[in-house]
């Protein structure tokens, strides 16, 4: 397995696991269990950023264009109503 598919899969892990967690979160009504959640998918999103940014470095990801204004003026004003 070559390295581009190999951090491919770890940020879709990592993807998955931050929705689990946030799952996890909203559902748990012990605070102890629920600040160790939210620790996890903290350290999670950090380790995810780091990742994302060495893939994007060595252009394994490439982000999709950045909206215009006008893109987001319209959705801004698609969910205000």
């Amino acid at each position: 397995m070559d390295e581009k598919t190999m951090v491919n899969d770890i940020l879709a892990g990592v993807k998955s696991d931050l929705t689990a967690y946030q799952t996890a979160i909203s559902e748990s009504e012990n605070m102890n269990l629920r600040q160790t959640f939210q620790t996890i998918r903290n350290n999670d999103e950090s380790f995810q950023y780091e990742l994302f940014k060495i893939a994007q470095s060595k252009g394994y990801y490439i982000p999709a264009q950045k909206a215009t204004v006008t893109e987001i003026s319209n959705v801004k004003t698609e969910l205000s109503n």
